[in-house]
Protein backbone atom coordinates (compact mmCIF):
# COMPACT_ATOMS: atom_id res chain seq x y z
CA UNK A 1 0.00 0.00 0.00
CA UNK A 2 3.01 2.30 0.17
CA UNK A 3 4.35 4.19 3.14
CA UNK A 4 1.81 5.65 5.56
CA UNK A 5 1.32 9.42 5.04
CA UNK A 6 0.37 11.59 7.98
CA UNK A 7 -0.79 15.17 7.59
CA UNK A 8 0.84 17.26 10.34
CA UNK A 9 -1.33 20.32 11.07
CA UNK A 10 -0.26 22.06 14.29
CA UNK A 11 -2.72 24.69 15.46
CA UNK A 12 -2.68 27.72 17.77
CA UNK A 13 -4.98 30.54 18.87
CA UNK A 14 -4.11 34.21 18.52
CA UNK A 15 -4.64 35.15 22.20
CA UNK A 16 -1.91 32.85 23.59
CA UNK A 17 1.86 32.75 23.15
CA UNK A 18 2.92 32.45 19.49
CA UNK A 19 6.47 31.69 20.59
CA UNK A 20 5.44 28.81 22.83
CA UNK A 21 3.18 27.41 20.11
CA UNK A 22 6.06 27.47 17.63
CA UNK A 23 8.32 25.74 20.17
CA UNK A 24 5.85 22.92 20.68
CA UNK A 25 5.27 22.58 16.96
CA UNK A 26 8.98 21.85 16.55
CA UNK A 27 9.17 19.52 19.55
CA UNK A 28 6.13 17.53 18.37
CA UNK A 29 7.49 17.22 14.85
CA UNK A 30 10.83 15.94 16.16
CA UNK A 31 8.99 13.35 18.26
CA UNK A 32 6.83 11.90 15.48
CA UNK A 33 9.81 11.72 13.13
CA UNK A 34 10.91 8.78 15.30
CA UNK A 35 8.10 6.72 13.74
CA UNK A 36 8.36 5.04 10.35
CA UNK A 37 5.89 7.27 8.50
CA UNK A 38 5.93 9.98 5.87
CA UNK A 39 4.97 13.39 7.25
CA UNK A 40 3.26 16.06 5.16
CA UNK A 41 3.47 19.40 6.98
CA UNK A 42 1.99 22.85 6.29
CA UNK A 43 5.25 24.79 6.17
CA UNK A 44 5.18 27.72 3.74
CA UNK A 45 1.42 28.18 3.85
CA UNK A 46 2.04 30.98 6.34
CA UNK A 47 5.13 32.28 8.13
CA UNK A 48 4.60 30.07 11.19
CA UNK A 49 3.60 26.68 9.77
CA UNK A 50 0.65 26.76 12.21
CA UNK A 51 -3.08 26.72 11.49
CA UNK A 52 -5.21 29.43 13.05
CA UNK A 53 -8.20 31.47 11.83
CA UNK A 54 -7.25 32.51 8.30
CA UNK A 55 -9.79 31.24 5.75
CA UNK A 56 -7.10 31.44 3.05
CA UNK A 57 -4.83 29.19 5.11
CA UNK A 58 -7.63 26.70 5.76
CA UNK A 59 -8.22 26.26 2.02
CA UNK A 60 -4.50 25.98 1.33
CA UNK A 61 -4.04 23.32 4.02
CA UNK A 62 -6.92 21.29 2.62
CA UNK A 63 -5.49 21.47 -0.89
CA UNK A 64 -1.98 20.49 0.19
CA UNK A 65 -3.08 17.47 2.18
CA UNK A 66 -5.60 16.39 -0.42
CA UNK A 67 -3.01 16.64 -3.21
CA UNK A 68 -0.54 14.66 -1.08
CA UNK A 69 -3.20 11.97 -0.51
CA UNK A 70 -2.54 11.75 3.21
CA UNK A 71 -3.94 8.75 5.08
CA UNK A 72 -4.69 10.57 8.34
CA UNK A 73 -4.31 14.00 9.96
CA UNK A 74 -2.74 14.94 13.29
CA UNK A 75 -3.78 18.26 14.86
CA UNK A 76 -1.41 18.95 17.78
CA UNK A 77 -2.78 21.89 19.75
CA UNK A 78 0.40 23.85 20.34
CA UNK A 79 -1.52 26.31 22.41
CA UNK A 80 -5.32 26.59 22.77
CA UNK A 81 -5.82 25.93 19.05
CA UNK A 82 -8.47 27.14 16.64
CA UNK A 83 -11.36 24.70 16.72
CA UNK A 84 -13.31 25.88 13.68
CA UNK A 85 -10.22 25.72 11.46
CA UNK A 86 -9.39 22.20 12.64
CA UNK A 87 -12.98 21.07 12.06
CA UNK A 88 -13.15 22.53 8.56
CA UNK A 89 -9.92 20.83 7.49
CA UNK A 90 -10.89 17.52 9.09
CA UNK A 91 -14.38 17.50 7.56
CA UNK A 92 -13.06 18.34 4.09
CA UNK A 93 -10.45 15.57 4.11
CA UNK A 94 -12.62 12.82 5.70
CA UNK A 95 -9.57 10.95 7.02
CA UNK A 96 -8.88 9.61 10.51
CA UNK A 97 -8.14 12.49 12.88
CA UNK A 98 -5.84 12.61 15.91
CA UNK A 99 -6.12 15.26 18.63
CA UNK A 100 -3.55 15.90 21.32
CA UNK A 101 -1.91 18.81 23.06
CA UNK A 102 1.04 19.17 25.45
CA UNK A 103 0.23 19.33 29.14
CA UNK A 104 0.39 22.89 30.44
CA UNK A 105 2.99 23.91 33.00
CA UNK A 106 2.21 26.02 36.06
CA UNK A 107 1.19 29.64 35.43
CA UNK A 108 4.04 32.14 35.22
CA UNK A 109 5.06 34.25 38.22
CA UNK A 110 2.76 37.06 37.11
CA UNK A 111 -0.19 34.63 36.94
CA UNK A 112 -0.39 34.51 33.13
CA UNK A 113 -0.58 31.25 31.17
CA UNK A 114 1.14 30.48 27.85
CA UNK A 115 -1.20 27.93 26.22
CA UNK A 116 -4.38 26.68 27.95
CA UNK A 117 -4.03 23.66 25.68
CA UNK A 118 -6.42 21.41 27.56
CA UNK A 119 -9.20 23.97 27.31
CA UNK A 120 -8.70 24.23 23.56
CA UNK A 121 -8.96 20.46 23.18
CA UNK A 122 -12.34 20.55 24.90
CA UNK A 123 -13.48 23.11 22.34
CA UNK A 124 -12.18 21.22 19.32
CA UNK A 125 -13.76 17.95 20.44
CA UNK A 126 -17.14 19.67 20.64
CA UNK A 127 -16.90 21.27 17.21
CA UNK A 128 -15.72 18.03 15.55
CA UNK A 129 -18.82 16.37 16.93
CA UNK A 130 -20.93 19.16 15.44
CA UNK A 131 -19.31 18.41 12.07
CA UNK A 132 -19.90 14.66 12.63
CA UNK A 133 -16.17 14.00 12.27
CA UNK A 134 -14.96 10.93 14.18
CA UNK A 135 -11.63 11.43 15.92
CA UNK A 136 -9.06 9.81 18.17
CA UNK A 137 -7.88 11.54 21.32
CA UNK A 138 -4.66 11.16 23.29
CA UNK A 139 -5.21 12.64 26.77
CA UNK A 140 -3.37 15.83 27.59
CA UNK A 141 0.19 14.71 28.47
CA UNK A 142 3.84 15.41 27.75
CA UNK A 143 5.61 14.18 24.64
CA UNK A 144 7.77 11.91 26.79
CA UNK A 145 4.80 10.26 28.44
CA UNK A 146 4.22 6.59 27.51
CA UNK A 147 0.57 7.54 26.97
CA UNK A 148 1.60 9.68 23.98
CA UNK A 149 3.74 6.98 22.38
CA UNK A 150 1.12 4.28 22.92
CA UNK A 151 -1.73 6.45 21.70
CA UNK A 152 0.15 7.73 18.66
CA UNK A 153 1.30 4.25 17.59
CA UNK A 154 -2.20 2.84 18.08
CA UNK A 155 -3.70 5.64 16.00
CA UNK A 156 -1.26 5.13 13.11
CA UNK A 157 -2.04 1.40 13.11
CA UNK A 158 -5.80 2.05 13.27
CA UNK A 159 -5.59 4.54 10.41
CA UNK A 160 -3.56 1.97 8.48
CA UNK A 161 -6.49 -0.45 8.85
CA UNK A 162 -8.83 2.24 7.51
CA UNK A 163 -6.45 2.77 4.59
CA UNK A 164 -6.29 -0.96 3.88
CA UNK A 165 -10.07 -1.42 3.92
CA UNK A 166 -10.78 1.72 1.86
CA UNK A 167 -8.45 0.44 -0.87
CA UNK A 168 -9.35 -3.24 -0.58
CA UNK A 169 -9.81 -5.38 -3.65
CA UNK A 170 -9.89 -9.15 -3.18
CA UNK A 171 -8.92 -11.51 -5.98
CA UNK A 172 -11.47 -14.32 -5.94
CA UNK A 173 -10.23 -17.43 -7.70
CA UNK A 174 -13.16 -19.62 -8.75
CA UNK A 175 -16.32 -20.22 -6.75
CA UNK A 176 -16.63 -21.47 -3.20
CA UNK A 177 -16.51 -25.27 -2.82
CA UNK A 178 -20.08 -26.43 -3.48
CA UNK A 179 -20.46 -27.99 -0.04
CA UNK A 180 -19.27 -24.90 1.84
CA UNK A 181 -22.46 -22.89 2.23
CA UNK A 182 -20.70 -21.16 5.13
CA UNK A 183 -18.60 -19.27 2.57
CA UNK A 184 -21.58 -17.45 1.04
CA UNK A 185 -21.23 -13.66 1.01
CA UNK A 186 -22.99 -10.63 -0.43
CA UNK A 187 -20.65 -9.00 -2.95
CA UNK A 188 -22.91 -6.04 -3.67
CA UNK A 189 -23.41 -5.31 0.01
CA UNK A 190 -19.66 -5.35 0.69
CA UNK A 191 -19.19 -2.78 -2.08
CA UNK A 192 -22.10 -0.58 -1.07
CA UNK A 193 -21.42 -0.61 2.66
CA UNK A 194 -17.62 -0.78 2.92
CA UNK A 195 -16.33 -0.01 -0.58
CA UNK A 196 -14.71 -3.46 -0.73
CA UNK A 197 -14.29 -4.78 -4.28
CA UNK A 198 -14.10 -8.41 -5.35
CA UNK A 199 -12.35 -9.28 -8.62
CA UNK A 200 -13.42 -12.79 -9.71
CA UNK A 201 -11.43 -14.92 -12.13
CA UNK A 202 -11.71 -18.54 -13.20
CA UNK A 203 -9.36 -21.37 -12.33
CA UNK A 204 -8.57 -21.67 -16.05
CA UNK A 205 -6.91 -18.23 -15.96
CA UNK A 206 -4.71 -19.37 -13.06
CA UNK A 207 -3.90 -22.61 -14.84
CA UNK A 208 -2.81 -20.83 -18.02
CA UNK A 209 -0.67 -18.36 -16.10
CA UNK A 210 0.91 -21.13 -14.01
CA UNK A 211 1.72 -23.21 -17.10
CA UNK A 212 3.35 -20.27 -18.86
CA UNK A 213 5.57 -19.56 -15.86
CA UNK A 214 6.41 -23.27 -15.48
CA UNK A 215 7.45 -23.45 -19.15
CA UNK A 216 9.29 -20.12 -19.36
CA UNK A 217 10.86 -19.83 -15.91
CA UNK A 218 12.22 -16.42 -14.96
CA UNK A 219 13.88 -14.69 -12.02
CA UNK A 220 10.84 -14.75 -9.69
CA UNK A 221 10.24 -18.41 -10.48
CA UNK A 222 13.86 -19.41 -9.79
CA UNK A 223 13.99 -17.35 -6.59
CA UNK A 224 10.78 -18.96 -5.32
CA UNK A 225 12.05 -22.43 -6.17
CA UNK A 226 15.27 -21.80 -4.28
CA UNK A 227 13.43 -20.33 -1.30
CA UNK A 228 11.34 -23.49 -0.99
CA UNK A 229 14.41 -25.73 -1.17
CA UNK A 230 16.33 -23.64 1.36
CA UNK A 231 13.59 -23.23 3.96
CA UNK A 232 12.03 -26.70 4.32
CA UNK A 233 12.47 -30.43 3.95
CA UNK A 234 11.43 -31.33 0.41
CA UNK A 235 12.54 -34.98 0.42
CA UNK A 236 9.03 -36.44 0.06
CA UNK A 237 8.13 -34.71 -3.22
CA UNK A 238 9.53 -34.67 -6.73
CA UNK A 239 11.43 -31.86 -8.41
CA UNK A 240 8.54 -31.55 -10.84
CA UNK A 241 6.11 -30.93 -7.96
CA UNK A 242 8.43 -28.27 -6.52
CA UNK A 243 8.54 -26.51 -9.86
CA UNK A 244 4.75 -26.65 -10.31
CA UNK A 245 4.23 -25.15 -6.84
CA UNK A 246 6.80 -22.40 -7.43
CA UNK A 247 5.10 -21.53 -10.72
CA UNK A 248 1.71 -21.40 -9.01
CA UNK A 249 3.01 -19.06 -6.33
CA UNK A 250 4.40 -16.66 -8.94
CA UNK A 251 1.19 -16.92 -10.98
CA UNK A 252 -0.96 -15.96 -7.99
CA UNK A 253 1.40 -13.10 -7.14
CA UNK A 254 1.30 -11.78 -10.72
CA UNK A 255 -2.50 -12.02 -10.88
CA UNK A 256 -2.88 -10.16 -7.57
CA UNK A 257 -0.58 -7.40 -8.78
CA UNK A 258 -2.20 -7.19 -12.24
CA UNK A 259 -5.67 -6.83 -10.72
CA UNK A 260 -4.61 -4.43 -7.96
CA UNK A 261 -5.68 -6.92 -5.30
CA UNK A 262 -4.42 -6.80 -1.70
CA UNK A 263 -5.60 -10.31 -0.82
CA UNK A 264 -6.64 -13.53 -2.51
CA UNK A 265 -9.47 -15.97 -1.74
CA UNK A 266 -8.95 -19.26 -3.57
CA UNK A 267 -10.97 -22.41 -4.14
CA UNK A 268 -8.14 -24.61 -2.95
CA UNK A 269 -9.94 -27.92 -3.55
CA UNK A 270 -10.83 -29.97 -5.46
CA UNK A 271 -10.89 -28.61 -9.03
CA UNK A 272 -7.26 -27.48 -8.76
CA UNK A 273 -6.07 -30.97 -7.92
CA UNK A 274 -8.01 -32.40 -10.88
CA UNK A 275 -6.76 -29.80 -13.36
CA UNK A 276 -3.25 -29.05 -12.11
CA UNK A 277 -2.33 -31.94 -9.86
CA UNK A 278 -1.22 -29.81 -6.90
CA UNK A 279 -2.48 -28.26 -3.69
CA UNK A 280 -1.94 -24.47 -3.34
CA UNK A 281 -1.26 -24.54 0.43
CA UNK A 282 2.46 -23.70 0.34
CA UNK A 283 1.89 -21.05 -2.32
CA UNK A 284 -0.67 -19.48 0.02
CA UNK A 285 1.85 -19.60 2.87
CA UNK A 286 4.64 -17.95 0.86
CA UNK A 287 2.38 -15.19 -0.43
CA UNK A 288 1.01 -14.44 3.03
CA UNK A 289 4.59 -14.14 4.27
CA UNK A 290 5.20 -11.56 1.54
CA UNK A 291 2.17 -9.42 2.47
CA UNK A 292 -0.39 -10.81 0.00
CA UNK A 293 -2.53 -12.96 2.31
CA UNK A 294 -4.42 -15.86 0.76
CA UNK A 295 -7.52 -17.42 2.34
CA UNK A 296 -8.70 -20.95 1.69
CA UNK A 297 -12.06 -22.22 0.42
CA UNK A 298 -12.85 -18.87 -1.23
CA UNK A 299 -13.51 -17.20 2.13
CA UNK A 300 -14.08 -13.54 1.24
CA UNK A 301 -14.97 -12.52 4.79
CA UNK A 302 -11.81 -14.32 5.87
CA UNK A 303 -9.80 -12.21 3.42
CA UNK A 304 -11.24 -9.04 4.98
CA UNK A 305 -10.32 -10.40 8.42
CA UNK A 306 -6.73 -11.14 7.45
CA UNK A 307 -6.23 -7.73 5.82
CA UNK A 308 -7.52 -6.04 8.97
CA UNK A 309 -5.14 -8.03 11.17
CA UNK A 310 -2.17 -7.48 8.88
CA UNK A 311 -2.74 -3.73 8.64
CA UNK A 312 -3.30 -3.47 12.40
CA UNK A 313 0.11 -5.03 13.07
CA UNK A 314 1.74 -2.58 10.61
CA UNK A 315 3.37 -5.53 8.86
CA UNK A 316 5.47 -6.39 11.92
CA UNK A 317 4.38 -10.04 11.83
CA UNK A 318 2.29 -12.00 9.31
CA UNK A 319 -1.23 -13.22 10.12
CA UNK A 320 -2.27 -16.85 9.71
CA UNK A 321 -5.63 -18.09 8.45
CA UNK A 322 -6.89 -21.04 10.47
CA UNK A 323 -9.66 -23.51 11.11
CA UNK A 324 -11.01 -23.59 14.65
CA UNK A 325 -10.77 -27.34 14.78
CA UNK A 326 -10.93 -29.44 17.97
CA UNK A 327 -10.69 -28.91 21.71
CA UNK A 328 -7.48 -29.76 23.51
CA UNK A 329 -7.63 -33.30 24.93
CA UNK A 330 -6.54 -32.16 28.41
CA UNK A 331 -7.06 -28.39 28.64
CA UNK A 332 -10.74 -27.40 28.70
CA UNK A 333 -9.85 -23.91 27.46
CA UNK A 334 -7.51 -25.15 24.74
CA UNK A 335 -8.28 -25.28 21.02
CA UNK A 336 -6.45 -26.36 17.86
CA UNK A 337 -5.85 -23.69 15.21
CA UNK A 338 -5.07 -25.62 12.03
CA UNK A 339 -5.09 -25.58 8.28
CA UNK A 340 -3.71 -27.97 5.70
CA UNK A 341 -0.50 -26.04 5.11
CA UNK A 342 -1.02 -22.34 4.56
CA UNK A 343 0.49 -20.76 7.70
CA UNK A 344 3.43 -18.46 6.88
CA UNK A 345 6.74 -20.32 6.80
CA UNK A 346 8.37 -17.56 8.87
CA UNK A 347 6.17 -18.50 11.85
CA UNK A 348 7.39 -22.10 12.03
CA UNK A 349 8.74 -23.24 15.38
CA UNK A 350 11.20 -25.50 13.53
CA UNK A 351 11.93 -26.48 9.94
CA UNK A 352 8.78 -27.74 8.24
CA UNK A 353 8.13 -30.17 5.43
CA UNK A 354 6.81 -29.83 1.89
CA UNK A 355 4.45 -32.79 1.61
CA UNK A 356 1.44 -34.39 -0.05
CA UNK A 357 -2.02 -33.71 1.33
CA UNK A 358 -2.91 -36.19 4.04
CA UNK A 359 -6.74 -36.00 3.82
CA UNK A 360 -7.86 -36.05 0.19
CA UNK A 361 -7.81 -39.31 -1.71
CA UNK A 362 -5.51 -38.06 -4.48
CA UNK A 363 -2.89 -36.94 -1.91
CA UNK A 364 -1.70 -34.18 -4.23
CA UNK A 365 1.58 -32.47 -3.35
CA UNK A 366 1.67 -28.85 -2.24
CA UNK A 367 1.07 -28.76 1.51
CA UNK A 368 3.46 -27.30 4.06
CA UNK A 369 3.54 -28.97 7.48
CA UNK A 370 4.90 -27.42 10.67
CA UNK A 371 3.87 -26.36 14.14
CA UNK A 372 4.15 -22.61 14.43
CA UNK A 373 5.43 -20.65 17.41
CA UNK A 374 3.17 -19.87 20.34
CA UNK A 375 3.14 -16.76 22.50
CA UNK A 376 0.49 -14.09 22.85
CA UNK A 377 -1.93 -13.72 19.93
CA UNK A 378 -5.05 -11.89 18.84
CA UNK A 379 -7.90 -13.76 17.17
CA UNK A 380 -9.84 -11.82 14.51
CA UNK A 381 -12.91 -12.67 12.44
CA UNK A 382 -15.01 -10.33 10.29
CA UNK A 383 -18.29 -11.95 9.29
CA UNK A 384 -21.95 -11.33 8.72
CA UNK A 385 -25.32 -12.54 7.55
CA UNK A 386 -28.82 -11.13 7.10
CA UNK A 387 -27.36 -7.70 6.39
CA UNK A 388 -25.54 -7.37 9.73
CA UNK A 389 -21.77 -7.53 10.19
CA UNK A 390 -19.55 -8.07 13.23
CA UNK A 391 -15.86 -8.10 14.04
CA UNK A 392 -14.95 -10.77 16.60
CA UNK A 393 -11.87 -9.92 18.67
CA UNK A 394 -10.26 -12.02 21.37
CA UNK A 395 -6.97 -13.05 22.96
CA UNK A 396 -5.17 -16.39 22.95
CA UNK A 397 -1.78 -17.78 23.93
CA UNK A 398 0.10 -20.73 22.55
CA UNK A 399 0.26 -23.91 24.65
CA UNK A 400 1.70 -27.41 24.34
CA UNK A 401 -0.46 -29.98 22.60
CA UNK A 402 -0.27 -33.23 20.68
CA UNK A 403 1.27 -33.52 17.23
CA UNK A 404 -1.04 -33.25 14.24
CA UNK A 405 -0.62 -32.90 10.50
CA UNK A 406 -0.69 -29.67 8.51
CA UNK A 407 0.23 -26.27 9.91
CA UNK A 408 -1.05 -25.78 13.43
CA UNK A 409 -0.77 -24.28 16.89
CA UNK A 410 -2.63 -25.15 20.11
CA UNK A 411 -3.94 -22.11 21.98
CA UNK A 412 -5.64 -21.35 25.27
CA UNK A 413 -8.37 -18.75 25.75
CA UNK A 414 -10.05 -17.43 28.88
CA UNK A 415 -13.25 -19.50 28.64
CA UNK A 416 -13.60 -21.78 25.62
CA UNK A 417 -17.28 -22.58 26.23
CA UNK A 418 -18.06 -18.86 25.97
CA UNK A 419 -16.07 -18.69 22.72
CA UNK A 420 -17.68 -21.81 21.30
CA UNK A 421 -21.19 -20.59 22.00
CA UNK A 422 -20.45 -17.24 20.34
CA UNK A 423 -18.93 -18.93 17.28
CA UNK A 424 -21.81 -21.35 16.82
CA UNK A 425 -24.56 -18.82 17.45
CA UNK A 426 -22.99 -16.52 14.90
CA UNK A 427 -22.61 -14.82 12.64
CA UNK A 428 -19.26 -16.63 12.53
CA UNK A 429 -17.90 -19.77 10.89
CA UNK A 430 -15.06 -22.20 11.53
CA UNK A 431 -12.40 -19.89 10.09
CA UNK A 432 -10.47 -17.21 11.99
CA UNK A 433 -7.27 -15.21 11.73
CA UNK A 434 -4.50 -15.36 14.31
CA UNK A 435 -1.68 -12.87 14.65
CA UNK A 436 1.18 -12.63 17.14
CA UNK A 437 0.37 -9.06 18.18
CA UNK A 438 -2.14 -7.24 20.35
CA UNK A 439 -4.30 -5.71 17.62
CA UNK A 440 -7.48 -5.41 19.69
CA UNK A 441 -6.95 -1.75 20.72
CA UNK A 442 -6.03 -0.93 17.12
CA UNK A 443 -9.16 -2.49 15.63
CA UNK A 444 -11.25 -0.94 18.40
CA UNK A 445 -9.98 2.48 17.29
CA UNK A 446 -10.35 1.67 13.58
CA UNK A 447 -14.02 0.83 14.14
CA UNK A 448 -14.67 4.54 14.79
CA UNK A 449 -13.87 5.22 11.15
CA UNK A 450 -15.17 2.11 9.37
CA UNK A 451 -18.92 2.18 9.68
CA UNK A 452 -21.27 -0.72 9.09
CA UNK A 453 -20.21 -3.38 11.59
CA UNK A 454 -20.29 -3.85 15.34
CA UNK A 455 -17.41 -4.86 17.58
CA UNK A 456 -17.78 -8.22 19.28
CA UNK A 457 -15.25 -8.28 22.15
CA UNK A 458 -15.06 -11.83 23.47
CA UNK A 459 -12.77 -11.49 26.47
CA UNK A 460 -12.20 -7.80 27.09
CA UNK A 461 -14.26 -4.65 27.49
CA UNK A 462 -14.18 -1.20 25.97
CA UNK A 463 -13.25 0.20 29.38
CA UNK A 464 -10.24 -2.16 29.61
CA UNK A 465 -9.06 -1.08 26.14
CA UNK A 466 -9.29 2.60 27.04
CA UNK A 467 -7.49 1.97 30.34
CA UNK A 468 -4.67 0.26 28.42
CA UNK A 469 -4.39 3.18 26.00
CA UNK A 470 -4.31 5.59 28.93
CA UNK A 471 -1.56 3.50 30.62
CA UNK A 472 -3.64 2.83 33.72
Amino acid sequence: MGKFKLGFVPTRRFVFSKEDAFKFKQLTLEKIKEFDIEIVDIEGINSEGLLYDSEVDIKAVIKRLRDAEVDAVFFPHCNFGTEHAVAQVAAALAKPVLLWGPRDEAPLADGSRLRDTQCGLFATGKVLRRFKVPFTYIPNCTLDDEMFTRGFTNFIAAANVVKAISNLRILQISTRPAGFWTMMYNEGELLERFGIQVHPISLIEVQEKQKAIYDQGGIKFEETLQLIKDSMDCSEVSEESLRHLAALKVALQDLAEETGSSAVAIQCWSAMQTSMGIMPCLANALLTDEGIPVTCETDIHGAISVIMAQAAALGATPPFFADLTVRHPENDNGELLFHCGNFPVSLSAEQGKFRRHFLFEDHSPGTYEAEIKGGEMSIVRFDGDNGEYSLLLGKAKGIQGPFTRGTYVWVEVDDWIKWERKLVEGPYVHHCVGIHANVIPVLYEASKYIKGFKLDLVDTTEEEIIDWLDCK
